[in-house]
């Protein structure tokens, strides 16, 4: 077992995750998540087509970065909707850090395209858009 394995909990795969004492998200929580997914599509949308493998996460647990891909991301984030926890998972081998971005790079770089698109909006009317985050 290492960091990754430590920070992430049991794996339900394995039968050693117990999720019934784990309380269920409030529905501030829930909501947070699913604007988390829905950016995350928004994230891969774009930046996956340029190379973007997926996110790099910062682990408070063990001090280093995971490198998610895309396609776990989401499931770590549905997970969390479903049992209010993510389990253990096994990290990419070898990940070139060159290939993930961090959330508020994906973020930032979704802010940039939709203001271009505001920008370049035919006919002169902008509209307000909703960028990745309204903070």
């Amino acid at each position: 077992m290492d960091a990754w394995d430590d920070a992430l909990g049991p794996d339900p795969d394995f039968g050693d995750g117990d999720h019934s004492g784990q309380p269920p998200l409030t529905m501030e929580e829930r909501a947070g998540v699913l604007d988390d997914l829905a950016e995350l599509e928004v994230f891969r949308t774009l930046l996956e087509p340029t190379g973007v493998k997926g996110i790099v996460v910062d682990c408070p647990d063990c001090d280093e970065e995971h490198h998610v891909d895309w396609a776990l991301m989401q499931a770590n984030l549905r997970q969390l909707l479903d049992e209010g926890q993510t389990g253990r998972h096994e990290p990419p081998f070898d990940p070139d850090p060159n290939d993930y971005v961090s959330w508020d790079y994906a973020s930032g770089y979704a802010d940039g395209v939709a203001a271009r698109a505001e920008r370049e909006e035919p006919s002169g009317q902008h509209s307000p858009g909703r960028h990745a985050r309204d903070e």
